[in-house]
């Protein structure tokens, strides 16, 4: 049973490495994903007079200060105002450098829906709408309900395999645990926690001939073949750490990056992420993707400081880490994204926001075609066209299929591997949003 489920894993593998060509370049693509539901109607709010009143009387205390010092002014290429949140004051530049964009309105989607099929349940919607657990599991899948067994990034991962030729380096790396978004059907993800020591201990002892034999016995015990996958994949995973540990003890000390990352969790992960792309000649690797995240965006309560502080940790890591992709000279092979499980309700209750749905994501990159809001921008309007209910929960007007499979183009998949990462996404009829290069 085994061996015929891992002959169908490698037929699969087989047949979405026919459409891809070998690569000569790098890319890789970086997730930093906003745990708790991020309220993104103050990542990008509305600043034509109009919209604005109307965002700020239904916000009210949650709302932002229409103030120089609260605001950050950006505007689409069209014209239309927008206003950025302060904390993310660092990235904000990046904008007038056409390296930032927003893609609005972005959610789980099992097809498109009005309002009025979501008010009269004629239209099929994703499982347990509004579900931390659920909706995590499907935004990192790019499926519509939670039974996905791969992540939507770790079958891009597999479509892109033979560009990676021959290295056994694992393409889908995680800095923050194990996660749906990395794994794969056939290619194999990592796990890594920023600035833990993944060598070996209790190797180093007089006489040095006993610690050699020691660590010759280890090695020989992780290469043994002992025909139970379990262990075997477990042993891959220990070497992988051992070699990935010694690689970057001696780049740390050898090349450090020429950047200062915040020491915060969110900038520790990205300075990780930058640490690995700085070896990428040594692993040998042309396509990698990346998961990264930030936790505490559940605000039902207290959320305008809370928010404001998270996104200036957001912001911050964001802009250190395109600075270091800059000096690595790989600034318009990186493309680095978010996502969240869901947006928050635009109406707040008491001090902070309620889980929502759709919501607007940044995406940063010398390959980005910046400066602009991508998708249609919601109507600010309670029980309006774009509200499910009557609370300013956005349903979404572009598919999180949309988004990805935008990103699986610029990786370098053709629409057969896309269709086969993102099954949903002929359902839409946009495959490529034109935020990419």
């Amino acid at each position: 049973m085994n061996s015929r489920r891992n002959f169908l894993k490698l037929m699969t593998l087989g047949a979405m490495n026919a459409a891809a060509q070998t690569a000569t370049d790098y890319k890789a693509l970086v997730c930093v994903f906003l745990f708790g539901g991020c309220d993104t109607n103050n990542v990008l709010a509305p600043q034509a007079t109009a919209e604005y009143n109307a965002y700020r009387t239904i916000r009210g205390n949650v709302a932002l200060p229409d103030t120089s010092a609260s605001i950050l002014p950006v505007s689409a290429l069209n014209g239309t105002p927008y206003g950025m949140s302060s904390g993310l004051e660092a990235v904000h530049p990046l904008w007038a450098q056409r390296r930032l964009a927003v893609v609005a309105n972005v959610g789980m989607l099992v097809q498109p829906v009005t309002r009025a099929q979501v008010l009269a349940g004629t239209a099929p919607v994703p499982t347990n709408l509004f579900s931390h657990s659920d909706q995590i599991l499907q935004m990192q899948a790019g499926t519509p309900n939670s039974s996905a067994g791969s992540g939507w990034a770790g079958r891009v991962a597999d479509a892109v395999a033979a560009m990676n030729n021959t290295s056994s380096f694992p393409p889908a790396v995680s800095m923050s645990g194990q996660q749906l978004f990395c794994k794969g059907e056939a290619v194999q993800s990592a796990s890594l926690i920023p600035g833990f020591d993944m060598g070996l201990y209790g190797m180093e002892f007089w006489p040095e001939e006993a610690a050699a034999a020691r660590r010759q016995g280890l090695q020989e015990v992780l290469a043994l073949d002992s025909g139970v996958q379990l262990i075997q994949a477990a042993s891959k995973v220990r070497q992988d750490a051992l070699v990935l540990s010694g690689l970057l003890k001696g780049l740390n000390s050898a090349q450090p990056l020429g950047v200062t990352f915040p020491q915060t969790g969110i900038g520790r992960q990205m300075q990780q992420v930058a640490q690995i792309i700085q070896l990428r000649q040594q692993i040998g690797l042309r396509r990698q993707v990346f998961f990264c995240s930030l936790d505490g965006f559940d605000t039902h309560g207290a959320q305008s400081w809370q928010h404001w502080q998270l996104l200036g940790q957001l912001g911050a890591a964001m802009q250190a880490f395109y600075r270091a992709t800059e000096q690595l000279g790989v600034a318009d092979k990186v493309t680095t994204f978010t996502e969240s499980e869901f947006n928050r309700t635009l109406q707040p209750s008491g001090s902070g926001t309620d889980h929502a749905w759709g919501g607007h994501h940044m995406v940063m990159g010398g390959a980005v075609k910046g400066g602009d809001v991508y998708g249609r921008y919601p109507v600010m309007a309670l029980g309006g066209p774009d509200d499910a209910g009557s609370r300013g929960v956005w349903i979404p007007s572009t598919s999180l299929d949309q988004y990805g499979a935008t990103f699986a183009k610029w990786f370098g998949l053709d629409a057969a591997g896309i269709a086969r990462v993102f099954p949903n996404l002929a359902k839409f009829s946009t495959a490529d949003l034109g935020f990419m290069a």
